[in-house]
């Protein structure tokens, strides 16, 4: 049984409905790519899975602990004022199910240090967020979700204005997630990625969702299955 399924959920903001009668469930172990025209509910529908948002009718049914969920928003989201390094970053990963006001053990330390040592940053642990390139942010900003041990991941646009090298560090990162039985919900604009990572796709159109397979979806735009070109997708209603 799936530990995050969609129930006749339909969900509203400013009292107009943007999406209605949504069913399906989200794999475990496997990376579903969420695809959209902007507006067309995307970010709504991770606020409702993230509990931060209250559906008009039916439910989401999630199993995973809110201390195991992570969101992961876009890079625009973070303020890179605050006066905090890399290393700070990442051990806020432990703040769900350690608390905020506890100091961290050694062990927290540990692992911290594995996880920038698989990201490539741990030449970059004592340097602040905002000296970062945009790339070395994300790898931070995933170096927090793995240090949070997160079962549940959903994360909109990662590979959005970050380099080729961290676009395929990043992508390794998500599969050992999924393998090592995590679902995660990410989403995407790009059929060359989506062909590489996804295994399963929801898509929102005209206050709907539809579910396909990567390779119908592929083959739908390039007439092919062989690799996609590095080109956006489109969308019924997009220009």
């Amino acid at each position: 049984m799936s530990r995050l399924e969609l129930k006749d959920l339909q969900l509203a903001r400013g009292g107009h409905t943007v999406l209605e009668h949504l069913e399906g469930s989200f794999q475990d172990g496997a990376i579903t790519a969420l695809i959209g025209a902007n507006g067309a509910g995307k970010s709504t529908l991770i606020q409702a899975i993230m509990g931060t948002l209250t559906p008009v009718t039916g439910r989401v049914a999630c199993q995973v602990p809110p201390a195991r969920r992570a969101w992961l928003p876009q890079q625009l989201a973070l303020d890179l004022t605050f006066p905090m390094s890399v290393e700070e970053l990442i051990m806020t990963g432990t703040w769900p199910s350690h608390g905020a006001l506890k100091g961290y053990c050694a062990a927290h330390y540990r692992r911290g240090r594995e996880i920038m040592a698989r990201l490539g940053i741990s030449h970059l642990a004592h340097r602040p967020l905002g000296e970062l390139s945009g790339g070395q942010r994300q790898r931070a900003l995933f170096g927090r979700t793995l240090m949070q041990e997160a079962e549940m991941l959903l994360l909109d646009e990662p590979f959005a204005n970050v380099d080729a090298d961290t676009i395929e560090v990043l992508m390794d990162v998500l599969r050992e997630m999924a393998n090592q039985g995590a679902t995660i919900l990410v989403v995407l604009h790009d059929m060359d990625q989506l062909g590489r990572l996804a295994d399963d796709v929801l898509i929102l159109a005209q206050g709907h969702g539809r579910w396909a397979t990567p390779e119908a979806l592929l083959e739908r735009h390039t007439g092919h299955l062989s690799r996609p070109p590095r080109l956006p997708l489109t969308f019924p209603g997009s220009v």
